[in-house]
């Protein structure tokens, strides 16, 4: 949507405009927006595009499109026409009055959201609802009588249309509300239609060997799989041939269950990706698929597509061979159990294929980190008690069994982009601009992290890196270092992956839970068997339906996030008062610290002025905005400062 419109501004073909924007053109024609020429369409004067934003006190704000405005323009409430945070836009400008220039909206071209939380406040005499997202008051589409019949408190699930309530989701007060609430903040739904309960039944909850005569049977190779101790949907499979020197990686053949177009589908397009929270799964299929029948569950026989990696003595790929199998796992691993093998190293008999394969990826990457970066990041961890509250909370660092799976899982992703053409659905990641590393370097300067500017950034970042670990700060740095960069993306068209060094790359390993990974796979099959009308068929709207994965990619992490912030903001109502250790996460343009304590990784809002990055303290909790999920405190010590003597 946003490069369409931008693109108006110099002229767009209507034989280039896609079937899902002749409505939004028709719109814009009618309203007189836009101006036909010469089958071109052009931006009318006077007019411009953009994303929405709304202070706390109701004023809009425009982020335009076009990058000539180089400021946001200033929009009263009054001119707002019923527009929410973060919607597409356009409008119209007004004469200039004051300093700032400001507009009007004419028409809301895509709703960020189609629904709003709000939670019950009394105003005076008045109940009204006032939005979680933005902190914003609106009267509601309901008598005041049957509003007052609520408790205060209670969280609403509205249309943003009409301020209509369609649904009560609970009250404020409840531990169990928090999912409800990080899950319709972002429109994602926890349960699935009949249809697609349907759909997915009708697949039976085993694998008849018998039906799939002209896949390759790979049951008799002792295949295993190696995921998280709480993991129920297995997407992949491994195996190492050692006389061959072949790796073997399976991976779950949703496609052969799941339709183009069919109501799952559907469905897991609109998800886009699986939602991981600390005690339960949003999975992107219905069960009966992602936790059974695609599985890759201990014995018992499932369809696969495999790819077949051959190694020659210096560990260079000779050949890649893709092909659709049935296999029988024969153990399901969890990584603390293998990172103890490795260590004891015990008879595993069938699968004693796990040592020398250790061997041969650890070798691999360190070719590939000749090319790539290796970010010491650590990943929060947190459980729950039974009543849904906040009890532990921990960091989880790569191990040597996860760094098993990831590079035979990188193997599989590049063999992949090789074999789909120029136009697919790729995962590019692009270097990091220069503005960035220069607010990098400033900030390193900051923590005595000196380093001189480099031609090549993937020097540049090695050096870093080493006197960050020089100074013991090497997790901390490279968070800075990842925030410096741009975020992966996915894409039509290839363009590399800057931070694993890869000329081409695409997510192939887990279409289970990402739809990227099924599109992939449709893709590879019409290829394979030569059929050039479904490829192109499939390809259909295929940089649009990129664009929307990386935005859903983008709302599934921050689902899950905004469910820890809840637990955070509930276990600090609990504890306001009393001082834990923290750091100094952020102080750019507000001064946030980062829990270090018994509980990590929860932040607090600090009311003090001056901070330095990555300094320790010890910070008390002053306040607590259970609604916002926000945590506010203040520096009681400064704990790098040495005691006088």
């Amino acid at each position: 949507m946003k490069e369409f419109l931008k693109s108006l501004s110099y002229g767009v073909s209507s034989s280039k405009i896609t079937n899902e924007l002749k409505q939004v053109l028709r719109e814009l024609h009618a309203n007189n927006i836009i101006t036909e020429h010469k089958n071109k369409f052009y931006l009318n004067n006077g007019f411009v595009f953009g994303q929405l934003d709304i202070s706390s006190k109701g004023t809009g704000f425009l982020r335009c499109f076009d990058e000539s405005f180089t400021k946001d323009l200033r929009i009263e409430s009054k001119d707002l026409k019923g527009a929410n945070y973060a919607d597409i836009v356009v409008c119209k400008l007004l004469p200039l009055k004051k300093k700032r220039a400001s507009a009007k909206v004419i028409l809301i071209l895509q709703r960020a959201n189609e629904t709003s939380l709000v939670i019950t406040k009394k105003y005076g005499e008045a109940v009204l609802g006032m939005n979680i997202k933005t902190g914003l008051s609106q009267a509601l589409k309901a008598s005041q009588k049957s509003l007052k019949a609520l408790p205060l408190g209670t969280i609403l699930k509205i249309r943003n249309q009409d301020l209509e309530i369609i649904e009560v989701l609970g009250h404020i007060d409840d531990d169990f509300i928090d999912e409800k609430i990080s899950l319709a903040l972002f429109n994602k739904n926890s349960e699935f239609n009949d249809s697609c309960i349907k759909e997915s039944l009708a697949n039976g909850d085993f694998v008849d060997a018998s039906m799939y005569e002209n896949r390759l049977d790979l049951r008799h190779l002792s295949f295993c799989t190696i995921d998280p101790i709480d993991a129920k949907d297995f997407d992949d499979a491994i195996f190492y041939d050692e006389k061959s020197r072949a790796i073997y990686v399976a991976i779950a053949d949703v496609s052969e269950y799941v339709f183009a177009y069919g109501a799952i589908d559907k469905e897991a397009r609109a998800r886009g990706f699986s939602i991981y929270f600390p005690h339960k799964a949003i999975p992107m299929l219905p069960r009966a698929l992602s936790e059974n029948i695609c599985s890759l569950k201990p014995n018992v026989d499932r369809l696969a597509y495999c790819v077949k990696i051959s190694l020659d003595e210096n560990l260079e790929v000779i050949k890649e061979e893709l092909f659709e199998a049935l296999i029988n796992s024969k153990r399901r691993f969890n990584y603390d159990e293998v990172d103890a093998i490795l260590i004891q190293k015990p008879d595993l008999k069938d699968l004693s294929y796990l040592y020398p394969l250790f061997h041969i990826t650890r070798e691999l990457r360190k070719k590939r980190l000749k090319n790539a970066f290796e970010f010491k990041t650590e990943e929060l961890r947190m459980s729950l008690d039974e009543q849904n509250r906040l009890l532990t909370t921990h960091y989880e660092g790569d191990t040597d069994a996860h760094n098993l799976i990831e590079d035979c899982m990188l193997l599989a992703n590049k063999a992949a982009a090789r074999l789909i053409n120029e136009v697919g659905i790729f995962r590019n990641h692009l270097s990091a601009d220069q503005k960035k590393i220069s607010k990098l370097l400033d900030e390193l300067s900051s923590l005595g992290i000196d380093v001189k500017d480099k031609p090549k950034l993937t020097e540049l970042i090695r050096d870093i890196q080493a006197l960050a670990q020089e100074l013991g700060i090497r997790s901390e740095v490279d968070k800075l270092i990842i925030k410096a960069q741009k975020k992966a993306e996915y894409s039509s068209i290839n363009q590399g992956h800057f931070g694993l060094g890869f000329e081409r790359y695409t997510h192939f390993t887990s279409p289970i839970r990402r739809y990227s990974d099924l599109i992939l796979h449709r893709l590879l099959k019409a290829k394979c068997s030569n059929d050039q009308k479904k490829f192109e068929y499939l390809l259909l709207n295929i940089q649009s339906t990129c664009e929307s994965l990386s935005v859903l990619e983008r709302e599934a992490d921050k689902v899950a996030w905004d469910f820890m912030d809840r637990k955070f903001a509930r276990w600090a109502k609990l504890n306001i008062g009393k001082t834990f250790r923290a750091y100094i996460s952020e102080n750019t343009n507000i001064n946030i610290a980062k829990l270090d304590d018994e509980i990590k990784g929860a932040e607090i809002i600090l009311y003090d002025h001056e901070t330095n990055l990555l300094q320790n303290v010890l910070v008390q909790i002053t306040d607590v905005d259970i609604i916002m999920a926000k945590i506010f405190g203040k520096i009681i010590k400064n704990l790098d400062e040495k005691e006088p003597s």
